[in-house]
């Protein structure tokens, strides 16, 4: 087996209300960032997963999306395979 390390990025689905992307974008123009068109916010997983292939690691993560992770009539989400397992936590 190998450990296969991806990123779930989950995201309203658009056309669909954002309150606190709403609330962000509101306070980022009140901070003097004016010009912004849109704020949405949404949130990122990190996943680290032992599993055969990288297809059969993605499939279970998506399994996971669709019963837990993610709201699948609210959110859209995307996996994404990190070949750095230091990357999956995000820039420091």
């Amino acid at each position: 087996m190998t450990t296969y390390h991806l990123e779930i990025r989950v995201r309203p689905r658009p056309g669909l209300l954002d309150p606190e992307g709403t609330a962000v974008h509101h306070a980022l123009d009140s901070l003097g960032f004016p010009g912004l068109s849109e704020v949405r916010i949404g949130k990122i997983i990190d996943i680290a997963v032992d599993a055969e292939s990288e297809s059969e690691a993605v499939d279970l993560v998506e399994a996971m999306c669709r019963k837990l992770l993610a709201n699948p009539i609210t959110e859209d989400f995307t996996i994404v395979h990190r070949t750095d397992p230091a990357l999956a936590g995000g820039a420091s």
